[in-house]
């Protein structure tokens, strides 16, 4: 996988700006800061059809209806500040739907955790058997 940043996706992101919620002063009722990025997968150019899979597959939740990755930055108190926040946390979320995990290799558990986990479960029944009532008859 190259670098996404080198693609060129700038071009097929859409941003929409919008007043922020929340507190904030007199300057949050008339300031647009809040910052949305929208990104159609299917529609990408830039991304092949293994890719476009791979970032429906893990980011289905972030994808809305209309087939659109959604991500909405309003932290700071500056448009261009909340603009770069959103496009440093899509290429994060590209780049983590595009990593691929390491297949786990099972291994078998080591004696010395095999050997804490059976005293555990000693010293449990031990004090649960102590809870029963023995009578001196």
């Amino acid at each position: 996988m190259n670098n996404l940043e080198d693609r060129g996706l700038e071009r097929e992101l859409q941003f929409q700006a919008s007043r922020s919620g929340g507190a904030g002063g007199q300057n949050v009722n008339k300031v647009s800061t809040k910052v949305e990025l929208r990104f159609q997968v299917e529609g990408s150019e830039l991304l092949t059809e293994e890719e476009k899979a791979l970032v429906q597959e893990k980011l289905g939740s972030r994808i809305n209806s209309e087939g659109y990755l959604q991500v909405v930055c309003q932290t700071e108190r500056s448009q261009l500040q909340n603009k770069e926040l959103c496009v440093q946390r899509f290429y994060e979320l590209l780049r983590q739907a595009l990593t691929r995990q390491k297949k786990r290799k099972a291994t078998k558990p080591t004696r010395a955790s095999v050997r804490r986990r059976l005293e555990g479960k000693k010293k449990q029944a031990d004090k649960k058997a102590n809870r029963n009532f023995r009578s001196d008859f």
